[in-house]
């Protein structure tokens, strides 16, 4: 949530925010609930007022032993009318609060200004594609043809944009979520956590996936519990109502778990393969920094994200997300993209975000500075990594001609010395 008193006194900041990132909402709403909401608590203070000199008035009236009941009975009228005002104020705030939850985070100074996808920068490159003497297949056909995924009984089971993983694919899954797992946690300081999977509205809220995008999500019918899209989600809730000690900064945690999108917004698209998935199991990498610190903090992280890459030997690319193409709740945002030969392009592997104060204003986490007043910590989250489209690109990256696919040196402890995934015979 942004500042609401940036919103009143600098409203113009907001406006070009909201311009740049191409949004719909428009201040003038925001102004007139604003203006509404003042104009409201002035005829209550002034009321107020009224009756304080009332009541005053009676009492004098009262020890005079005059007659106050015309005075008392104009005092009850204004008691109604101040209870009136109250409730209209109180409607007013629930509809300013509402209205600043649908803004977006304001995007970093830095963050180029553009209009979509199309319009972000490339910032670094590693890696060379290979080569292919014969024309590569992609990921869903070639992992079927292995006999480690099963798209058809997935369906069956359950519907479309669904696994079944089975016997090098399940044991290539775990492995590589032990393996970022490992990395993090003994490599790069990270605490790793099992949250649970499911959380209530007001943790959804906390990050930003409510109120604006519901219809992502899958919520349990008898319950005000949701499957969660990411761990970032009871992650950055950790903290939610708490105080946290300067000298705890950064804090950073990891955690692995399974990830539920509706993907209502994307009919059509990837509908093959494991790329766009309702039920994935994604690393997730989530950090708590000093504002001074957080941009400091998105490097590194974005860092972590990379080398989880170059381990696995698979080239990429990272981007700066233009204003135009921002996430809801991130300030600055850089998609780590892997290659995939058989679309011969780069396909979003990681997302790592600066959320700034955004997330902490909703879910109320500050932090206490030396000798200073509590103020709001910065959340930053990423991708560490998901093991669906990490596995579609070491199926795409390592195949050969005959249809095997060579895995990383990095993955052969974590698959028991497997080296190779062979066709059956």
């Amino acid at each position: 949530m942004i500042d609401l008193k940036l919103a009143q006194r600098q409203p113009e900041i907001v406006e070009k925010a909201l311009a740049e990132r191409h949004s719909r909402l428009d201040m003038r709403e925001f102004r007139a609930l604003d203006e509404r909401r003042r104009a409201l608590l002035a005829e209550v203070e002034a009321l107020k007022s009224q009756r304080n000199a009332a009541s005053d008035e009676v009492a004098a009236i009262k020890r005079a032993g005059g007659d106050a009941s015309a005075r008392f009975a104009a005092l009850g009228e204004l008691s109604e009318r101040i209870r009136a005002l109250d409730a209209q104020v109180a409607e007013v705030r629930t509809a300013e609060e509402s209205w600043l939850l649908s803004v977006p985070n304001l995007p970093d100074a830095s963050v180029p200004v553009g209009a979509d996808e199309t319009e972000n920068p490339e910032v670094a490159r590693w890696g060379e594609p290979r080569a292919f003497d014969f024309p590569p297949a992609e990921h869903g056909d070639l992992g079927t043809r292995l006999g480690g995924l099963d798209f058809a009984r997935a369906a069956r089971l359950t519907g479309s944009r669904f696994v079944v993983e089975l016997g090098w694919a399940a044991r290539l899954e775990r492995a590589l979520v032990n393996f970022f797992l490992d990395q993090h946690t003994k490599h790069e300081g990270y605490v790793e956590v099992l949250p649970p999977y499911m959380v209530n509205s007001a943790t959804m809220t906390g990050t930003g996936q409510l109120p604006k995008f519901e219809e992502d999500l899958f919520k349990l019918r008898e319950a005000d519990y949701y499957l969660i899209p990411t761990a970032e989600v009871p992650l950055t809730n950790l903290h939610a109502g708490e105080t946290l000690d300067e000298a705890q900064l950064p804090l950073a945690y990891c955690a692995a778990t399974p990830c539920f999108r509706s993907e209502a917004g994307s009919a059509g698209k990837d509908t093959r393969g494991l790329i766009r998935m309702h039920q994935f199991t994604k690393v997730e990498m989530v950090r708590f920094a000093h504002p001074d610190d957080s941009f400091n903090q998105l490097e590194r992280m974005t860092g972590h994200a990379r080398h989880l890459l170059e381990l696995l030997e698979l080239p990429y690319r990272v981007i700066t997300l233009c204003t135009g193409d921002l996430g809801f709740s991130a300030a600055k945002t850089y998609d780590v993209e892997v290659w995939l030969p058989a679309q011969k392009t780069y396909r979003e592997i990681s997302s790592c975000s600066n959320c700034t104060d955004f997330q902490a204003r909703r879910a109320n986490i500050r932090f206490k500075p030396r000798g200073g007043k509590a103020a709001w910590v910065h959340t930053l989250n990423g991708s560490g990594l998901p093991t669906g489209r990490t596995m579609a690109a070491l199926l795409e990256n390592g195949q050969r001609k005959d249809g095997s696919v060579v895995l990383p040196r990095a993955l052969v402890p974590y698959m028991d010395g497997m080296e190779v995934i062979e066709p059956a015979r």
